[in-house]
């Protein structure tokens, strides 16, 4: 497995630099054969795709629809129209693809990204399926992103209680999917920008295996964001690694509040991360 790292990017805001930091993995876990889930984190966008599908159904949705995202990064033009557009080309890649299946070959999609109304930025999450963003705020750990899920459908009309969701028959049947049909538009939610915020944008592989209190835990014991991915990921491997596990941490803060040998220079360094299956 390739070492995680920790990637920068400065961001000028009306005479305040803002320092976004971030890291990811993904891992095939210790029950599957194949990992099916991807992650694609470059700034301004941060987001982690789990697949599903017969076959090499899933494999292909993920990595098809991140594909499709990378080359809305790279055009330099990151909005709800641009990254709509390109899960509208994503659709038509997985139905497209010869060895896509009818086993309900899909992807969920679910992370953020930094969007700028004149000079002030605002964070928008997306989300369709049951992948999460979680976003930690003065110390309250809150999940931002509704899952599109049958057991949330049943929690939300008071049928079953969230502790009964997590071992029901339907908990891994989701409602909404990028794959081989219509696509429906993803959800947002618009988020402040403020120094201290931490995402965590993640599959359901790591939520089967860390409780809300326990990723909480590891941000807190963790301040370096590769630090963090690697200490969950370990934690949910030590749990059980039932699923694919993959997630992303990003966060942001006053560039001036950040130790001098870890902002970028004055010419800005950026990197991206891009992850695949790791077995």
């Amino acid at each position: 497995m390739a070492e995680t790292t920790t990637k920068t990017h400065s961001v000028r805001v009306a005479q305040r630099s803002l320092l976004l930091s971030w890291a990811g993995v993904t891992d095939v876990g210790r029950r599957r054969e194949t990992n099916q889930d991807a992650f694609f984190a470059d700034y301004p966008l941060f987001i982690v795709a789990d697949g599903m599908g017969g076959h090499a159904g899933g494999e292909i949705a993920s990595r098809s629809t991140v594909r499709r995202l990378d080359a809305v990064v790279a055009a330099g033009a990151v909005d709800r129209g641009a990254i709509e557009g390109a899960l509208q080309l994503a659709v038509a890649d997985i139905a497209d693809h010869p060895e896509t299946t009818d086993e309900g070959t899909g992807t969920t999609l679910t992370g953020v990204f930094l969007e700028f109304e004149g000079d002030e930025p605002h964070w928008t999450s997306l989300n369709i399926g049951d992948s999460r963003v979680y976003l930690l705020r003065d110390e309250r750990l809150v999940q931002i992103t509704t899952d599109h899920s049958v057991v949330q459908e049943l929690i939300a009309a008071g049928k079953i209680s969230p502790e009964e969701a997590e071992g029901h028959p339907y908990s891994n049947v989701i409602t909404r999917a990028v794959g081989a049909s219509e696509l429906t538009a993803p959800d947002y939610v618009t988020l402040d920008v403020r120094p201290g915020d931490r995402f965590v944008i993640c599959s359901d592989g790591l939520t089967k295996e860390l409780t809300d209190y326990g990723i909480q835990h590891f941000l807190r014991e963790n301040a370096d964001p590769a630090a963090a991915v690697d200490a969950m990921l370990a934690a949910a491997l030590e749990n059980g690694g039932r699923d694919n596990v993959t997630l992303v941490i990003v966060q942001i803060e006053d560039e001036s509040s950040s130790a001098p040998e870890e902002a970028p220079s004055a010419a800005d360094e950026s990197s991206s991360t891009q992850g695949e299956s790791s077995e």
